[in-house]
Formats: C-alpha cells, sequence, structure tokens
C-alpha cells in the first residue's frame, strides 16, 4: 500500500500562534512521522498583546508535559481566577466573570436559580458571594486545588496572565529540542501547483525554496499564504464589534499582582489590565469611529497604575473571520485565521483549539474534502458563538453616555443571541449548544453583571421547603467564606512556587 502520508509541515510566522503550533506538532509527531520546519523574521514585529488566558490553557499545558511553575516563572506569569468587568453595564458598576463553580448545585438544579429566587425575593445582590473564585480575585488571594473532600478548595478553576514574548520563546525552545528547524528569512513568494492550486513552496528573501506538504499560515493580520496567495476571503464583523484599533503599552507595576485581568470601559471602547510579576500589561480597546487615534492614547496614558515602561503602540484591525480556514493544503491559526478583541482572554484558545481540531482531523496528502468542510464547520461554529458572547457586553448596556454607547445599545444583534437573551430574561435558562465555548455559568455571569436579571426562576426550586432553602443558601455562602480565608494571598503563593529572578 502506498504511504501518503504528509512528509513535511511548514510552518510560516513565529510569535504565540507559530510557536505554540510548532511546539504541539512537535510533541505529537515527536519529529518522526514527518520534519517540521518554521519560518520567521525577526524583522517582523509580533502584535504580543495575547497576555491573558482562560482555563481551557491547561490542557494544552499538560499535553506538552510542561512543569507549570516552570511555565510561569519563564514567562513572568501570574495567575487569573477571572476577569473584573468595570463601568460595563452602567458607570460606577462592576463585575467578576469569575472562572470555575458558582455556589453548589442541589437536587440537580444549578445554584443560580436557587440564588436567583433569594435575589427577587430583596436578598443578595452579588451571585460572587456565593463564588470561590471571585471572591478569591477580590481578596488578592490564590492557590491550586487541594484534596479536601467536598470542599470547594478541591476543585479550583484558574488561567493564566504571561508575556506573550517570553512564552513564545520558551515555546520555540520546547519546540526546537524536539526537532523543528527553524528558519530566518521572509516569504517574498508563494509557489502555487498549476494543476490543483496547491502551495508548492515558498520562496524567501535569500533565494532559497521551501517546499512542503502542508503549510500552516501563522503570518498575522496579513494572512500572507490564506489570503495573499491563496484569495481567501473575510468576513467583517465591526457593525457587532465596531472596535478596530488598540493603543498597548507596558508599566510599572508592584509586588502584589491581582488574580485577574480587569476590563474598564471607557467611552468608545475600553481598557485591559493584565497584571505579570515584572510588570503591568495594559491596552485601550477603541473604536475609530466614534474617537481619534491621540484621544484614545490619552485616556490609556492617564489611566495606567505606574510609570509607562514603552512608547505606546498602536494596532489596527477588523474583528471578524475568514471565510475558509482551511483552504486546500493551507490552514490559517491565529490572527491569520481572524480576529476578536481579547475582551474574554479567548485569542490564545482559539490557537489551541484549532491546533487540536487539526490533529483529530489530521490528513494524507489526499486532503480529503470531507475533513477540511468538517474543520470549517466546527471553526465557524466556534467562533460565531464566541462572537455572540463578545457582543453580549457590548449590547446588553444601559450606558448613553456617548455615541459609542448608544450605538452598542441599539445596534441590531445576531439571533442566536437574541434567543440566548429572551430565553435568560424569562425564566433564567441557558441552553450550551453542541459545546460551545462559554457554559452555562459564563452565560449567566454576564448577563446579570450587565443588568439582565430573570422574570423568574427555575419553578423545581420550589421543591424545597423555606427552612431548608434558607439553611444550605447560609451554609453554602459560610464554607465559601471559610475556604478562601483559607488561602494565601496571590503574592505569598508565587513567592513559594514560581517566583523570577528580580
Amino acid at each position: 500500500m502506498k504511504n501518503n502520508n504528509i512528509r513535511k509541515i511548514v510552518i510560516v510566522g513565529g510569535g504565540t500562534a507559530g510557536w505554540m503550533a510548532a511546539a504541539a506538532l512537535s510533541r505529537v509527531l515527536k519529529n518522526r512521522f514527518c520534519d517540521i520546519q518554521l519560518v520567521e523574521s525577526e524583522t517582523i514585529g509580533t502584535v504580543g498583546v495575547g497576555e491573558a488566558t482562560i482555563p481551557q490553557i491547561q490542557v494544552f499545558n499538560h499535553m506538552l508535559g510542561l512543569d507549570e511553575d516552570e511555565f510561569v516563572r519563564e514567562t513572568c506569569g501570574t495567575f487569573k481566577l477571572g476577569i473584573q468587568f468595570v463601568d460595563w453595564g452602567r458607570k460606577g458598576d462592576s463585575y467578576i466573570h469569575a472562572f470555575g463553580e458558582v455556589g453548589k448545585d442541589m437536587e440537580g438544579i444549578p445554584f443560580y436559580h436557587y440564588w436567583l429566587k433569594q435575589h427577587l425575593r430583596g436578598g443578595s445582590q452579588d451571585i460572587g458571594e456565593y463564588t470561590l473564585t471571585a471572591l478569591a480575585a477580590q481578596q488578592g488571594r490564590f492557590m491550586r486545588s487541594i484534596d479536601a473532600g467536598n470542599s470547594p478548595l478541591s476543585n479550583i478553576t484558574y488561567a493564566f496572565h504571561f508575556d506573550a514574548g517570553l512564552y513564545a520563546r520558551y515555546l520555540r525552545s520546547y519546540a526546537e529540542k524536539r526537532g523543528v528547524q527553524r528558519t530566518e528569512g521572509k516569504v517574498i513568494h508563494t509557489l502555487l501547483d498549476d494543476d490543483s492550486g496547491f502551495i508548492r513552496s515558498l520562496r524567501l528573501d535569500d533565494g532559497h525554496d521551501i517546499e512542503g506538504d502542508l503549510f500552516i499560515d501563522c503570518s498575522g493580520f496579513r494572512g500572507l499564504l490564506i489570503s495573499e496567495a491563496l484569495g481567501v476571503g473575510y468576513e467583517d464583523w465591526r457593525h457587532w464589534l465596531p472596535c478596530d484599533r488598540a493603543w498597548a503599552v507596558p508599566c510599572e507595576g508592584d509586588d502584589a499582582p491581582l488574580p485577574y485581568t480587569r476590563s474598564t470601559a471607557h467611552s468608545a471602547g475600553w481598557q485591559w489590565r493584565i497584571p505579570l510579576q515584572h510588570r503591568i500589561g495594559n491596552g485601550h480597546v477603541f473604536s475609530s469611529r466614534f474617537m481619534d487615534e491621540s484621544a484614545a492614547q490619552s485616556i490609556l496614558l492617564n489611566n495606567l497604575d505606574g510609570k509607562p515602561l514603552a512608547e505606546p503602540k498602536l494596532l489596527r484591525f477588523t474583528t471578524g473571520k475568514r471565510k475558509q480556514f482551511w483552504y486546500k493544503n493551507c490552514i490559517a491559526l491565529g490572527l491569520a485565521s481572524g480576529f476578536m478583541e481579547p475582551l474574554e482572554s479567548t485569542s490564545i484558545h482559539l490557537v489551541q483549539s484549532a491546533i487540536a481540531r487539526l490533529l483529530s482531523l489530521f490528513p494524507d496528502r489526499n486532503f480529503a474534502r470531507e475533513d477540511i468542510d468538517e474543520y470549517n464547520r466546527q471553526t465557524h461554529f466556534e467562533m460565531d458563538r464566541i462572537r455572540d458572547f463578545l457582543i453580549l457586553h457590548y449590547c446588553a448596556t444601559e450606558r448613553d453616555d456617548s455615541e459609542f454607547w448608544n450605538y452598542c445599545r441599539t445596534m441590531d444583534i445576531p439571533d442566536s443571541l437574541a434567543q440566548k437573551i429572551d430565553q435568560f430574561r424569562a425564566n433564567g435558562r441557558i441552553v450550551r449548544a453542541n459545546s460551545e465555548l462559554f457554559n452555562e455559568l459564563s452565560w449567566m455571569e454576564v448577563m446579570l453583571g450587565q443588568g439582565i436579571v430573570p422574570r423568574s426562576y427555575h419553578p423545581l426550586v420550589d421543591a424545597m421547603n423555606e427552612e431548608q432553602f434558607s439553611g444550605r443558601m447560609r451554609e453554602i455562602q459560610s464554607v465559601m467564606q471559610n475556604s478562601v480565608a483559607a488561602m494565601p494571598s496571590h503574592r505569598e503563593f508565587i513567592r513559594r512556587h514560581c517566583a523570577i529572578d528580580c
């Protein structure tokens, strides 16, 4: 039987996406199945703002076999329990989209329905009072899960903040140790096969040609292969996600980094704050339709916690996605595949999930159309549902203090998002479709945080008698408070386990 396996994979572009792909492929293929070559140029900068993650990154780290303390130390990282949103629903509001469990489910009913009953009767105002990670974030505490039996401390969900440049360097070292060949150079021409239209080879600026069977485009917004060479179009989402610029700048931090990302809404966008061990990452995402670049830069620089450590860097982008992510023998990863602003820290996850999807549907040199179609179908679904979750933050607002917020509050939204909002508003129910990224608790936390309060709750909550209901609510709140009190500070945990040498 003829061996039709892939013989060589060529990755174009380094940065986070390129070296994530190289590291994962080198781990799985073990440099025996096929050759892996990554082409990048040190003269071409990377965006490098993907510094916050969501808990799924732990799956990727586990697959690579990384030591977590080493990983955090090498990337000057910190731990993340969620995202705090400030001034989004209304000016002066604040809530945390916390990771992990909320309260404790009872009688097969999600806990938040019991909280809704209490809230609608004039009880607690913040569901975060019953959420371990929200309470710990607010108090600056962190620890990993321990074997504590039936305790919230046995199941602590977290992610990371890290320096994107150091992360790429860390993964480069990992991949090169496992046989990935790195080539320095710029791609100046893509040679296609006359009959199939597949990519045959890449020509570098030194005249050298690099042949391959499978090409992975990690060239950023430019889309050197997927767009410029193969002509795959782009679907523009600026109608729903109108921000199209971002200023980014690091600033001095302190020795007590917060264990959460902060997103603060401004008059025409929002500002991120990502605490690392050696600095704070900051950025102002804004809409050029509603604010000019100089005003946006001033807002950022006037809202830093410390002295800027570099000149602000301006990024221009168009929110949206490729019309196809896998076309012929080319797969686009990272910014080459599309862009959604980093509001919920999904950029690195989208690279991770695309790599997992590639490995699941890994081709031979026949490049079966059925597998390509399935890859594209899954990717479209994932990106569309994340898009809806991001739009929720903008459309579910009462702010009317600027043209930007008036636009966001009144704009048309996708039917899929409208259905989710309407159902939650009616009775608190949320249906997670086909394993979409954000689960019911994430949707619930953001909708409540943005001011969408259901008119009712799950009717079976009333099957519990009043005495038992009140007792359990008090007990769960007490358990959460006692558990958080037993956790060390975030600073102390880092000092013990993964502090960098300063």
